[in-house]
Order: C-alpha cells, then sequence, then structure tokens
C-alpha cells in the first residue's frame, strides 16, 4: 500500500492557524487535500499532527469530514512521524507531503511514485535536486527504509527531524532517485508562510479553481504569464 501522510500543525510561527485558513470557501488544509486525492498512485491519506489542544480544532475538522487522521506526540516528530505508518500497515511506501502547499499537484505525485516504483529506489523526490517551485515538493520512501531511517534519527534532534530527512542525507546508505522539471523553476516559491503568499493562493484559486479544482502547476505558470498583479507574489 502506498500511504501519503500530510503534515500538518496549527502552531506554525509566522502564520498560526493558516491549515484553517478559508481558500475558495474552504479550509486550506481540505482544498490541499482535494487535490492529493485526484493522485491515482495512492491508496491511503492521513494527516498527521499532533497531540496538543491546539490541533484540536483541526483534527475535529477533518474527522467529521470523513477524513483519517493521526494525532501523536508534539515534542517528536520522528515518534509521531512512524507511529502514523505503523497504524497504517501494512505500508510499502510512504509519501511525505507537508501542509504549507495548497498548490500540490496530483500528476507530480504520479510521477514520483511511478520514479520510485521504476528504479528502486529507497527515497525518491524533486525536493533534493530542485528543479520545481517550491510548495511542490513530494518525497517518496520504501517502508523498509523509512524504519531504518528512523533508527537512525539522533535522539536529540528527534523533535525537529523527519526520518525522510535522515535517507536525504544518506545517499551512500539509500538508493536515490530524482524527479526533475522540464525546466528549472527552483526559484519560484508557492509555499504559504505569510498572509502575502495566503493572498497569493487566494488570487490564483479565484482565478482557476472555478474552472478547473485540478488546475495543474502548468495551468499556475500559465496564469502568471498574463496577469502581473498575481504573479508579483509568485517569487
Amino acid at each position: 500500500m502506498m500511504l501519503a501522510i500530510l503534515q500538518v500543525r496549527m502552531t506554525t510561527l509566522r502564520l498560526p492557524g493558516k491549515a484553517m485558513a478559508p481558500l475558495r470557501g474552504e479550509p486550506m488544509v481540505w482544498r490541499q487535500l482535494e487535490r492529493i486525492r485526484q493522485a491515482r498512485s495512492i491508496d491511503r491519506v492521513v494527516v498527521a499532527t499532533s497531540d496538543e489542544p491546539a490541533d484540536d480544532v483541526l483534527a475535529s475538522f477533518l474527522v467529521s469530514r470523513g477524513q483519517a487522521v493521526h494525532r501523536g506526540s508534539a515534542a517528536n516528530l520522528t515518534d509521531r512521524f512512524m507511529s502514523c505508518v505503523d497504524a497504517a500497515s501494512p505500508v510499502t511506501g510512504v509519501l511525505r507531503l507537508k501542509g504549507d502547499s495548497p498548490f500540490v499537484d496530483p500528476g507530480i505525485i504520479d510521477a514520483a511514485v511511478r520514479k520510485a516504483r521504476a528504479s528502486g529506489a529507497a527515497y525518491t523526490s524533486n525536493r533534493v535536486q530542485r528543479t520545481f517551485p517550491k510548495g511542490l515538493e513530494v518525497e517518496v520512501a520504501a517502508a523498509a527504509a523509512l524504519w531504518d531511517s528512523a533508527r537512525l534519527v539522533d535522539p536529540a534532534t528527534a523533535a525537529a527531524v523527519s526520518p525522510m530527512a535522515q535517507l536525504r542525507a544518506r545517499p551512500d546508505r539509500y538508493g536515490h532517485a530524482h524527479l526533475h522539471a522540464a525546466r528549472d523553476l527552483s526559484a519560484l516559491d508557492w509555499r504559504i508562510k505569510t498572509r502575502a503568499d495566503l493572498a497569493f493562493a487566494e488570487a490564483v484559486y479565484g482565478a482557476l479553481h472555478a474552472a478547473d479544482p485540478a488546475f495543474t502547476m502548468a495551468d499556475v505558470l500559465d496564469l502568471l504569464q498574463g496577469r502581473q498583479d498575481i504573479a508579483r507574489w509568485a517569487a
């Protein structure tokens, strides 16, 4: 089973509560989940968040919509991530996504999973050799390699480090494969970190979502070519 884990917290430093910020009438996290579910290569999607009271509203909303949620240690990211994998077992592959990315592209997710399966690599991503806009990162790991990497995480850094980071940092131990865009778009940053970023997302969704909720990275790029009022936020 290919498990997709969307990591989301309400207590971000720069824009607290952004996961529940409205985006075309729904919380941003829900818009992101709508897009992730369109990927054909994913068997199950789970939102991983903490057991802190601040994340109660997020978890309650998602559960009320029928979305699987896993809550784990707020003090240990490695434990929270791997306990989510364990709860979903049996799992053969794990796909990691971050909660600040409402432009996540299901086509890119599927391409990353295809690359992982064709290469047999323990770790496949589009973020080690960056050519995609920031905010479209996809990481795919073989479950066995992920468990191995979790055992190697330094306890002193386990609170803030995902086992995926251990896979990234050890290409000598874990085989890597890399997904590249047709051209280098790595200077673009589509992550939601500030209110200005959220305004950018609202503008893009306002222009594209009604006509096609499944709009792609290419659609956003085309929009930015013709809408300089939106493009100024994109870099």
